[in-house]
């Protein structure tokens, strides 16, 4: 299949279709981190390009439930939020056969419609909690492929990438929304895998 990766400048879940044979591409306005094929430009240039298959992973700044407070307080962030909205909207109406966009937990959800499923990154085999949601368009739902169980502090349930209060351990520093923004390699490869084979 052709496969579209949009807003991806890792290059992770890329070479994860790539690896499984498929012809895919990655797309961002940001240089790609590791070579291979990428389109540094707007989505919107080869959105109708004849894609197979499109999985996007729309910026989260204004879109995540933890931002979404400033809204009030900054309405020129409420503007961004509907723009990226508009943004999500016109990636899920894409003429490609095969979407799955992937957000966190925020106003996609109540703006646009529910997710058809939300994944953690330990169901495939990460030591690490991040809910992420995937709206599907003729693709089925992802199975898990290796769990990774929890620690206990207090009764309650921690991963690694988590301080004893649930809290996310990266301090910040200037790349920090580079890191937390990956796909995890473990869901790169099931998306390939699964997906791939659909």
């Amino acid at each position: 299949m052709r496969v579209l990766i949009a807003c991806e400048y890792s290059g992770t879940v890329r070479d994860a279709f790539l690896a499984a044979g498929h012809d895919a591409m990655s797309c961002d306005l940001l240089p790609t981190d590791k070579p291979g094929p990428h389109y540094q430009g707007d989505v919107f240039d080869i959105l109708g390009d004849g894609w197979d298959m499109l999985i996007a992973h729309p910026p989260c700044t204004y879109l995540c439930s933890s931002g979404l407070h400033w809204n009030k307080r900054r309405p020129e962030r409420a503007e961004q939020t509907e723009a990226a909205l508009a943004f999500v909207q016109t990636l899920l109406d894409a003429p490609i056969e095969r979407i799955a966009l992937e957000n966190p937990i925020g106003c996609i959800s109540t703006r646009i419609r529910k997710p058809d499923q939300t994944i953690q990154p330990w169901q495939f085999g990460h030591d690490a909690s991040k809910a992420t949601c995937l709206w599907l368009k003729n693709l089925g739902p992802l199975t898990p492929t290796q769990t990774v169980p929890p620690r206990l502090i207090d009764g309650r349930k921690r991963w690694g990438n988590q301080t004893d209060s649930g809290q996310n351990k990266l301090p910040p520093f200037a790349d920090r929304w580079k890191i937390r923004s990956a796909t995890y390699q473990g869901i790169a490869d099931a998306m390939a895998a699964q997906w791939g084979a659909a």
